[in-house]
């Protein structure tokens, strides 16, 4: 009997310790969906877009301390540069997760390598190590400017459809501020997002002005600016905001049009720098595979590393003046 009473002691002993540990593994994974999850994920992306604006009162300065670096060293020491603000908007108006520390870690990494792979491991001269490294420390801010700009790009065809929604709302009896909701919850990002934005500060006691000013300042367009000054001054001094918005949207649309085709008769304009600047790259790449004893004073001899030095200078100064002659604002 005395054995049966410790068989089942022990039983439900381990029965209770299987528990408390399935519980706890259970209450460490809730702590890290809390803190790490998809939802604690957006809310932070939320919140850390919101320190892209410059509202300086008291209501709207706690959701806008974004760091800058996870480091605190590094954190003390980007506050102290003048322009690391602007690099941190740069970074939120190109939608990426980056930090500004994370940003500059790839430029000097890239850079880094550059020199090292060309002085050490191809055996050229220093000067040559530091334009390549300067090349490479530009390639993650290209590829930021680069998402930067499809994203404006991308927002800027939103904006008519979402002028468009804003005036049915008004028309169907709805406030401007359900409006700007409504474009939040019911159109596609990344426009959907940033109208996120100024319905959650103007529920959190930022007034409907410095709200849509910080939109503006957020997203450096000059549509999107023409819509919050159209408000501001209706605001202001009255008059029939539906057909201001519609008149705008209409506006947009034909502006859009018209740089399209813009788009279409500078496309062979485009054409011509494309097959200028990579023909003499991929005529070299062949011509090496045919003949390597053909081309190799050129990287060999010092006076065929002066001529493709001078080559390339010369490459970029040209495809720099044909992409100015084919850029056409509208």
């Amino acid at each position: 009997m005395l054995q049966n009473i410790g068989g089942n002691a022990f039983l439900i002993i381990s029965v209770l310790v299987f528990v408390a540990v399935l519980l706890l593994l259970e209450g460490i994974y809730l702590i890290w969906r809390s803190y790490k999850g998809p939802d604690a994920k957006k809310i932070e992306k939320r919140l850390r877009a919101l320190s892209a604006s410059v509202d300086k009162t008291a209501q709207a300065q706690v959701l806008k301390q974004r760091m800058l670096s996870e480091v605190p060293a590094l954190e003390r020491l980007l506050l102290s540069l003048p322009r690391a603000h602007s690099l941190d908007r740069f970074i939120l108006q190109a939608g990426l997760e980056w930090t500004v520390s994370s940003l500059l870690l790839y430029c000097a990494a890239l850079g880094f390598t550059g020199y090292m792979a060309t002085v050490w491991v191809l055996h050229q001269a220093p000067l040559l190590g530091v334009a390549a490294g300067a090349v490479l420390i530009a390639v993650p801010l290209l590829y930021v400017q680069r998402k930067r700009s499809r994203r404006l790009t991308r927002m800027e065809q939103q904006l008519p459809e979402a002028l468009d929604l804003v005036t049915r709302a008004l028309r169907s009896g709805h406030s401007f501020s359900s409006g700007l909701q409504m474009i939040g919850e019911e159109m596609t990002e990344p426009i959907a997002n940033e109208f996120r934005i100024v319905s959650d500060e103007v529920n959190f006691g930022v007034s409907l002005q410095q709200a849509l000013t910080n939109l503006s300042e957020r997203i450096p367009l000059t549509d999107l600016r023409y819509f919050v000054v159209a408000v501001l001054i209706q605001r202001d001094s009255g008059g029939n905001l539906t057909e201001v918005l519609s008149n705008l949207s209409r506006l947009i649309r034909e502006r859009l049009k018209l740089l399209s085709k813009v788009r279409v008769l500078s496309a062979e304009g485009r054409l011509s720098a494309w097959i200028l600047g990579l023909m003499p790259f991929a005529l070299g790449a062949v011509m090496n595979l045919l003949n390597p004893a053909f081309m190799s004073p050129l990287w060999e001899d010092p006076l065929g590393i002066a001529i493709l030095k001078y080559m390339l200078i010369l490459m970029a100064v040209g495809l720099l003046m044909l992409k100015k002659i084919v850029r056409i604002r509208v």
